[in-house]
């Protein structure tokens, strides 16, 4: 499945990157989309089965996972 991470800074979305990628998944660090919110405009895009657990959940914003016809479900928000 393919999911964007948000992150309310830089710094959290360069780790969970790091994360993803150490999991063995492939993951970038690319700007959010549009139609997602980010307070630092950093998002990462990564290819997993499942959505892994974070080891830093406080900096997550929110998890959606990219949907076929290409709209977000939302699978973890700390809104």
């Amino acid at each position: 499945m393919d999911y964007i991470a948000t992150f309310y800074s830089h710094f959290g979305a360069m780790r969970f990157r790091k994360e993803v990628e150490s999991a063995g998944f492939s993951a970038v660090l690319k700007p959010v989309p549009r139609t997602l919110s980010s307070s630092c405009g950093t998002c990462c895009a990564f290819t997993a089965p499942s959505l892994p657990e974070p080891t830093h959940p406080d900096e997550v914003e929110q998890v959606v996972e990219v949907m076929e016809n290409g709209s977000y479900k939302t699978v973890f928000s700390s809104l």
